[in-house]
């Protein structure tokens, strides 16, 4: 079943959209958009969730602005004008609301997010430790002031990377994780050969869709959360 749901955000409101199984529970993932807003590439990735069992909430990160996949500068322009602190509110009110919803199983929730989501995913996570204990990333991370305190991080963490990735180069990837390595993270990167960026969207806006690589990634994923998340 697939819903828009409205929840708390530190005082204001927020929207969303959540899909719950077949049978009625499972474990919550929250799913974080690209920078093209809550599209239809990322409800589908909530629905392919809900399908195998879990709970899936999307946050309208952009309050229901949207940019076409043949957009790029309103994508663009979008993500730049997209207030961090109300992002930070919403992504902890989603966090709340999917962690306490009486149909989530798990004790905390995974956070999957692609490209800008990727990125996102990397920060809630280190800001609520408390609630989120897997992420799954796909081709984003947080570089230089975005980075957040890293200390704080505790979930146990998969990066899926892109070989030929402009936004988030393959080294500064593996910088990354050699950092947080060193911290004592739980976590590792895979720099897909021959992949470029956002290689896993169907819509392929940036003519780098690899369905052969989506198609053998999305099991293992399916498997980690599994894993990691009860």
């Amino acid at each position: 079943m697939a819903e828009t749901v409205q929840f708390g955000s530190n005082g204001s409101t927020a929207s969303g959209y959540l899909v719950t199984p077949a049978t009625g529970s499972g474990p919550g993932v929250l799913v974080i958009q690209e920078w093209w807003g809550l599209d239809s590439g990322i409800k589908q990735v909530a629905d392919r969730l809900g399908t195998e069992g879990f709970v899936a909430l999307a946050p309208d990160l952009y309050h229901g602005e949207l940019a076409a996949h043949d957009e790029m500068d309103k994508a663009s322009h979008l993500m730049q004008s997209m207030p961090p602190d109300r992002a930070g509110r919403d992504m902890s009110g989603a966090v709340d609301y999917l962690a306490s919803h009486p149909a989530v199983t798990s004790t905390g929730i995974a956070v999957v997010g692609f490209c800008m989501g990727g990125m996102l995913s990397f920060i809630i996570a280190a800001n609520r430790p408390d609630q989120v204990k897997v992420v799954v990333a796909f081709y984003g991370f947080p570089q230089g002031e975005a980075e957040p305190d890293w200390t704080k991080l505790t979930a146990t963490i998969s990066g899926h990377m892109a070989e030929r990735d402009d936004f988030f180069p393959p080294d500064a990837a593996r910088a990354l994780e050699a950092r947080l390595k060193a911290l004592g993270k739980n976590v590792t990167f895979t720099i897909h050969p021959g992949t470029g960026h956002a290689f896993m969207a169907p819509h392929n806006a940036l003519g780098t869709f690899d369905p052969a690589a989506a198609s053998a990634i999305w099991p293992g994923v399916l498997s980690f959360l599994r894993d990691n998340l009860q």
